[in-house]
C-alpha cells in the first residue's frame, strides 16, 4: 500500500512550479514524472520554455486542469502559489523542502488542501540507483519517507 507521499506521485497530470531566474527550476522532478509518463507542465514566469516544453506564466494560463502542482520556488513566493493552486480547485501541493512558510500552510489548510512538505520530490520519482536512491532508503530507515 503506498504512503501519502507516494500516492501524490499516482496521479496523472502535475504543474512544476519554478522561477528559474531567482532560484533553480525542479529539472530532476520535471524529468522524472515525465519519464514516469505522467503529464507534465512548466510553469515560470522567468523564462520561456524547459527542457523544450514551453513554460506557462501562471496555473490558470496551463492548457487543461492538472492533479497536482509541485512547488519550488522562492520561499517568499510559495503562499501566491498555494492561494493560486485553491483558487483553481487543484487540491493536491507538493512543497519542496525549505520552501514552506507558516502563511502557505495555514492557507492551505484554510482552504482543504493536500500538503506534502519538507522532503525532496525527487526521491519519490526516480527508479534506480542515485543519490536520491539512498536518500529514499534512508528515509525508510528513520521513518520519515
Amino acid at each position: 500500500m503506498a504512503g501519502e507521499k507516494e500516492a501524490f506521485w499516482e496521479q496523472g497530470s502535475f504543474a512544476f512550479v519554478g522561477h528559474k531566474e531567482a532560484k533553480a527550476f525542479p529539472t530532476l522532478s520535471y524529468s522524472e514524472a515525465r519519464k514516469r509518463g505522467k503529464k507534465v507542465f512548466a510553469v515560470d514566469p522567468s523564462v520561456d520554455e524547459i527542457e523544450g516544453d514551453p513554460t506557462y506564466e501562471d496555473l490558470s494560463a496551463l492548457p487543461e486542469k492538472v492533479d497536482g502542482v509541485v512547488l519550488e520556488v522562492p520561499k517568499e513566493e510559495t503562499e501566491g502559489w498555494v492561494r493560486q493552486a485553491a483558487d483553481l480547485g487543484i487540491g493536491r501541493v507538493w512543497i519542496h523542502m525549505g520552501r514552506d512558510t507558516p502563511e502557505a500552510l495555514a492557507l492551505a489548510r484554510d482552504k482543504g488542501l493536500e500538503v506534502h512538505k519538507g522532503t525532496c520530490a525527487v526521491m519519490y520519482l526516480s527508479q534506480g540507483f542515485s543519490v536520491h536512491a539512498i536518500h529514499k532508503a534512508v528515509a525508510k530507515l528513520t521513518r520519515s519517507y
